[in-house]
């Protein structure tokens, strides 16, 4: 078969078989000590200390959905890094915010997005935007053992409903339990103060351009109340990861966009450092 294969250029058949369409499934039949969650960890001495991810946020809006994530990772009380990604492309239609383990994060997601392209050429369709997020719920339940031992991944998810023509959020927690969230959502440290900040400024008409302000000023009140959540660095120009998803794709916003609405928030902040008011009634 590997002689025929080479020369036919064309992948074994088992790669092909019905019910084959998940590639975590094929690794687990096939080589299941490549799964982060089958690997063996030596025993646990005290506290693990791993740069950590911290605040993810997301809102929707009519026309699509904004997934955003704020640049700084921890290890206990010391900045690990400054400029970590935590916002990535799932797949055309949708994308994953990373809080939790910084390094099993990136692999859950990398795995992830290896997982969405196997079952469409496979398949020769695209996953639902519903069978993504239940995808990604199995993987998170296979991290339980590192998460019961202080390595935890717990993500946001978002995208393009392409069936229902609308943008739609979904949150985690370390078992894999799924919830969809309805307007708006964060995960990690700083997100009680995002979420507060967002509940009291998110509308259900908002434009493209106003839910990505929401994001940002979310992200602010994060990190004002978070020492683990990163503001804007004006200085070092670093700012937040902005993506946006609607039915043209998934978007990343440039550095001078995501600049420009950072620095517009910090100006306004200079008159109103704890931010804009909502209406009382």
């Amino acid at each position: 078969m590997e002689a025929n294969t080479r020369s036919t250029g064309r992948l074994p058949a088992a790669f092909l078989t019905p019910g084959s369409s998940s590639f975590m499934d094929f690794l687990a039949d096939h080589s299941p000590e490549l799964l982060p969650g089958n690997r063996t960890l030596p025993p646990l001495q005290g506290a693990i200390e791993a740069p950590h991810g911290t605040t993810i946020v997301a809102a929707t809006f009519p026309g699509g959905v904004v997934l955003a994530g704020d640049r700084r990772a921890t290890m206990g009380n010391m900045i690990a890094q400054r400029d970590i990604e935590k916002v990535f492309p799932a797949d055309e239609y949708s994308a994953v915010g990373i809080a939790g383990t910084a390094g099993l994060a990136v692999e859950m997601v990398k795995l992830f997005q290896l997982e969405l392209e196997h079952f469409e050429k496979v398949e020769g369709t695209q996953l639902s935007l519903e069978g993504k997020a239940n995808r990604l719920s199995t993987m998170i339940r296979s991290n339980l053992g590192m998460a019961m031992q202080g390595l935890a991944v717990v993500p946001l998810f978002a995208g393009w409903d392409v069936e229902r023509e609308k943008g739609r959020i979904f949150s985690y927690d370390v078992t894999g339990g799924r919830s969809e969230e309805h307007g708006f959502a964060a995960t990690g440290s700083g997100s009680i103060f995002a979420r507060g900040s967002m509940k009291k400024l998110y509308r259900e008409d908002l434009t493209e351009q106003q839910a990505v302000t929401l994001v940002v000023q979310a992200l602010y009140d994060a990190a004002d109340d978070d020492s683990a959540t990163g503001g804007p660095d004006v200085a070092r120009r670093i700012f937040p990861v902005l993506t946006v998803i609607t039915d043209e794709g998934f978007r990343r916003l440039t550095e001078a966009e995501a600049s420009e609405i950072s620095r517009s928030v910090l100006e306004r902040r200079l008159e109103q450092p704890d931010g804009p008011r909502a209406a009382l009634l």
